[in-house]
């Protein structure tokens, strides 16, 4: 692993793989419009490889780097997919190789000045990059409300200060690209039981630093919150999240 990189994830590399979110088709077909013709993709920071996978429908080849080993050790394989571990400021990958540089729920913890020189070494002429978050998930009201105090009043002080780009939406994040705006804000959704809910809050970076700082683990008072709101625990409900998307050319 780079000395500079900000590691909360891999602690729960399999839980974060498994509980993750994935991203809609329709983000992807976006994003290989933008470049026709396209063959290499880069997803940098793949984590568990969700978007290089997806990727990997449009690409020939993908190249999916992280700074963590034990992230790619959980991550899925694919013939098209290469994971290799590499930290997002120092790829490594050729000059002028790549047609597109994606970053899944990322770019916030990046030296995002030495990460935009790469982008604009590794992309051929035409290329583009983006860069995406997800906000907060949303079941209905009741079930919102708890999760909102959990984010906020319990595990909030634990969040890491470069999450404070995820919580506006990316927009005050750097993006020294020209923009090109997405044709409609894209949502991921799960069905999930109360379970797997709390088991995607347990691969928060801030519940994972509550549990460091305090010594305890703050889901199990969490379920009983949660559980007048959610009704039966095996129940499945659909959660929702929204995506924010920054994509742009050099």
């Amino acid at each position: 692993m780079a000395g500079d990189f900000k590691d909360h994830f891999s602690a729960r590399s399999t839980d974060y793989a498994r509980y993750r979110p994935d991203y809609p088709d329709a983000l992807f077909d976006w994003l290989a419009s933008l470049v026709p013709g396209g063959r290499v993709a880069w997803d940098c920071a793949t984590g568990n490889g969700q978007a290089a996978v997806a990727l990997a429908r449009h690409f020939e080849r993908v190249i999916a780097t992280d700074a963590s080993a034990r992230q790619l050790a959980a991550a899925a394989p694919h013939p098209r997919v290469e994971y290799r571990v590499a930290p997002a400021e120092r790829c490594e990958l050729e000059d002028a190789s790549v047609d597109l540089v994606t970053v899944a729920q990322a770019a916030h913890w990046f030296d995002l000045e030495r990460f935009y020189a790469e982008v604009r070494r590794v992309l051929r002429p035409g290329g583009a990059v983006a860069l995406w978050s997800y906000s907060v998930c949303t079941v209905d009201d009741a079930v919102d409300a708890v999760i909102a105090h959990y984010y906020v009043d319990v595990v909030g002080p634990y969040w890491p200060p470069d999450r404070a780009a995820v919580d506006d939406h990316y927009r005050s994040l750097p993006f020294s690209f020209a923009e090109l705006a997405p044709p409609a804000r894209p949502w991921m959704e799960k069905r999930w039981s109360l379970d797997e809910l709390l088991g995607y809050l347990g691969t928060w970076s801030s519940t994972q630093g509550y549990v460091r700082a305090r010594g305890e683990d703050p889901l199990p008072a969490l379920r009983l919150r949660l559980l007048p709101a959610w009704g039966e625990p095996a129940a499945a409900r659909v959660v929702r999240w929204p995506l924010h998307v920054r994509a742009g050319r050099p």
